[in-house]
């Protein structure tokens, strides 16, 4: 009689699921004294682009060390996705994060190209549960290894005693601890010798041009860099000739242009705006209060916002345009994208925006995320614990040093960071090193202009290595990937970008050369 088979003979490589009974607190004197890089494993598989890809989820921490003492300062937790039976030096492998400062991954790691995403509405509302997810077709798993970071004080990832977790909020130290899980994992993993890309948004883009500088330095060199709706310029925060494309483009998408015959192609439309803005706009500004009458009643038709309105606003383009475009329907547009609206009347109207429970945007799918990042996290990558999983810490954000020392050793002082240098100092050092700026018309945060304008203006002089940079516009907000179509896009974008590192073997082999002197 044939004996049945164990559940291990059936399975040579079963789930692992793990309860984590370590307790993490996302306080600024907060940490733990446990050291364990314990991880719960699952399988799974995914059809992307016609390609069968077997895939296994790792969900877990690893640990970094202080390298002065060389001692554990941070436990941090990850997720990453794998695909089974590849080889290391033909498999990029791709490290993300959110920005806040004081985000964790899991609005990247839900939303754009892992290989289960959430469903959204966006730019409507997402009613409130049962949700559901979904295997994501964009996924970049046929391209890529995914690892999802989540910084100190939050997900549940924490300071090692004797630090605490105010010791990594600031932008060089968030950089070195980021840099150093990016050492640790490739080492756990023997993954020295495989592609390496970063993929960061909103503060994650400043993050990068810090963390690849680091990693450099470090005797890590990158094959390709991804900026999603970059802030790389604190200087340039606010400014209206930046704003003035992305309130146009909102005026397009509520109808409230005073552009006759109203433009039907937005990217044709925005690139006249963004000329506009940077000639005719700006000496208008420069003028007032006696600006040009032709260019005072062309920035009135290209935001929709009345004349005496915009002199009472100086002609400067700013948040209260979110207020104003719809006021006559007591709707708020989202700063976040401004396709979407809320209600601005009464108490709504009173809620404080500095929160973020009052912008329209991060209202319509807050709830999906939370309710689906743990049922995602404890019923399909099998990993449970007892602290509750830290999405978004103002803790962080408050706590931050913002200041920054510059790859020539200044130090910039809070308020001024500038990071567009620090990625033109590694773009010039590793001249194959490939990066794309990614960024949504409707994004009133980090304005796609004015990330134009930054890149432009960072001192990158030789045109080869310019032509490492390319800049693609999306018809959606501050979350491209929210929005299916421009998901889709941003998807090809990253195929292109991974194609051209991945088939250059020269230009691979230059990449392994620097890291070897």
């Amino acid at each position: 009689m044939r004996e049945a088979m164990s559940t291990e003979q059936q399975n040579p490589n079963p789930d692992q699921p793990f309860f984590d009974p370590v307790i993490y607190g996302n306080g600024p004197d907060d940490n733990v004294t446990d050291t364990a890089e314990t991880a719960a494993v699952t399988h799974h598989s995914i059809t992307v682009g016609g390609r069968d890809i077997a895939y296994t989820a790792t969900a877990g921490h690893l640990v970094t060390v202080d390298p002065s003492s060389s001692q554990p300062n941070a436990k941090m937790f990850y997720v990453a996705f794998t695909e089974d039976g590849a080889r290391e030096e033909d498999r990029p492998v791709t490290f993300f994060y959110n920005g806040g400062p004081g985000s964790s991954a899991v609005f990247v790691l839900l939303g754009s190209f892992a290989p289960r995403r959430i469903k959204t509405k966006l730019p409507d509302f997402t009613p409130p549960a049962p949700y559901s997810m979904e295997d994501n077709p964009d996924s970049l798993i046929d391209r890529s290894d995914l690892v999802f970071i989540n910084p100190v004080g939050t997900g549940y990832s924490a300071a090692v005693a004797p630090h605490r977790n105010r010791e990594f909020w600031g932008v060089d130290q968030d950089a070195e601890s980021i840099k150093d899980f990016i050492k640790r994992y490739l080492t756990k993993n023997n993954r020295w010798n495989s592609p390496k890309f970063l993929f960061g948004e909103s503060y994650g883009t400043p993050r990068s041009c810090v963390v690849a500088y680091r990693l450099h330095e470090d005797g890590v060199d990158l094959n390709g860099i991804t900026l999603l709706s970059s802030i790389l310029d604190y200087r340039q925060v606010g400014n209206p000739i930046g704003l003035l494309p992305t309130a146009a483009a909102d005026a397009w998408y509520h109808r409230r242009l005073g552009v006759t015959p109203p433009p039907t192609e937005l990217a044709a439309f925005a690139a006249q705006v963004e000329d506009f803005a940077d000639g005719p706009y700006l000496a208008a500004l420069q003028a007032f209060p006696k600006p040009d009458p032709a260019t005072v009643d062309q920035l009135a038709a290209y935001t929709g916002i009345d004349k005496t309105t915009l002199t009472s606003w100086s002609l400067l383009i700013g948040y209260p345009f979110l207020t104003a475009l719809l006021a006559d329907r007591n709707l708020a547009l989202g700063a976040y994208d401004g396709r979407v609206t809320g209600i601005d009347s009464g108490i709504a109207g009173r809620v404080d925006p500095n929160s973020g429970g009052n912008d329209p945007t991060m209202a319509a799918v807050s709830g999906v995320y939370t309710a689906m990042w743990n049922w995602y996290l404890n019923e399909q990558l099998k990993y449970t614990s007892n602290s509750s999983f830290t999405d978004l810490n103002d803790q962080v954000f408050h706590g931050w040093d913002f200041t920054h020392t510059d790859p020539t050793g200044a130090k910039q002082p809070a308020g001024s960071l500038y990071t567009a240098g620090d990625l033109a100092a590694v773009m010039a050092i590793n001249v194959d090193l490939k990066v794309l700026s990614a960024n949504g018309y409707f994004d009133f945060v980090t304005p796609f202009h004015q990330t134009v304008l930054d890149l432009a203006a960072m001192p990158l002089q030789d045109p080869a290595v310019r032509r490492n940079l390319t800049i693609r516009f999306y018809q959606s907000g501050h979350m491209v990937y929210l929005d299916g179509h421009s998901r889709t896009a941003l998807k090809q974008d990253l195929v292109a970008l991974y194609h051209d590192v991945v088939s250059d073997r020269a230009a691979l082999s230059r990449v392994l050369s620097l890291r070897a002197e």
